[in-house]
């Protein structure tokens, strides 16, 4: 079913993909509940895994964060309880930054400690966060087409553009946020009536580009950049694609439904597979 559905979009919308290049499986790590997102901390040497444990839109006090190492065991698997549906983090300041539906939460790094909360007015679905290098933090709000920056405490609309297409997964490149599109008219079982892709949206001037023969090909969730590459997951196949500045979107991997928010140490991926309770662990050797 997966491959009928992942065939019948690409036909849709004319894209041709990369042979597949297939990423090795290091380790694999289970016990979550809906794990979301898999943050990379790399000042403690050690991997952060946010736990939705329920309705990704409900504010019912049942989420948290759990800490694993980076050989894939579980160093504390409620290290910072309080949150309702806690998807993806960054890291800024000796803080860590968790999207909550309309808030973002802040963690003492050294303690797992919720420290304080931010209450982002206007928001409807808070969903990824990542941190530029001036140590600004930035979130996507996936359904109402926009981003938003948190600067200190102070959060503020950063871009709203319908160009972002339901944007889902956010990650700060240099003078750029790359964002992994969902996609256009999200219908009840969360398919799309236009799949997403990759975009590009300028610092500076926040002018949203699309990046060439990466669009309309997938719903992408997670996204992060390694070296001239660039990986996103597609929630609703489970798969794990690489693209190339104008090249077309390659298949590194293939899980079932539910991959998520990944993260990276450089050499490797985190993959959350939401659906399973686990996380993966991927080498890109």
């Amino acid at each position: 079913m997966k491959t009928f559905i992942t065939s019948i979009c690409f036909a849709a919308f004319g894209i041709a993909l990369a042979p597949v290049a297939q990423a090795g499986e290091v380790w694999r790590a289970s016990g979550f509940q809906q794990p979301e997102s898999a943050l990379f901390d790399a000042a403690n040497n050690r991997i952060i895994v946010s736990n939705i444990v329920g309705n990704p839109g409900e504010a019912d006090g049942n989420g948290y964060l759990s800490v694993l190492s980076p050989d894939g065991k579980t160093i504390t698997h409620h290290w910072t309880d309080g949150m309702d549906a806690p998807k993806g983090s960054a890291i800024s300041g000796g803080k860590l930054y968790v999207a909550d539906i309309t808030k973002v939460r802040v963690v003492d790094l050294a303690s797992g400690k919720l420290v304080s909360t931010i209450d982002v007015h206007g928001a409807v679905f808070l969903n990824d966060v990542t941190s530029d290098r001036s140590g600004k933090i930035y979130v996507t709000d996936m359904l109402a087409d926009a981003i938003y920056r948190v600067d200190g405490d102070k959060p503020e609309l950063f871009v709203k553009d319908a160009m972002l297409a339901s944007p889902n997964g956010v990650f700060a490149d240099g003078d750029r946020l790359i964002v992994a599109s969902w996609g256009k008219g999200i219908k009840a079982d969360f398919s799309t009536a236009e799949p997403g892709g990759l975009l590009s949206v300028d610092l500076a001037s926040k002018t949203v580009s699309p990046l060439p023969g990466a669009q309309h090909f997938a719903d992408l969730d997670g996204v992060i950049a390694i070296g001239d590459s660039i990986y996103a997951t597609a929630y609703m196949t489970g798969t794990l694609y690489r693209y190339k500045d104008g090249g077309a979107p390659q298949v590194v991997a293939q899980f079932k439904p539910g991959s998520a928010d990944i993260g990276t140490d450089g050499e490797r991926i985190f993959v959350p597979r939401m659906n399973e309770g686990e996380v993966a662990a991927l080498s890109l050797e």
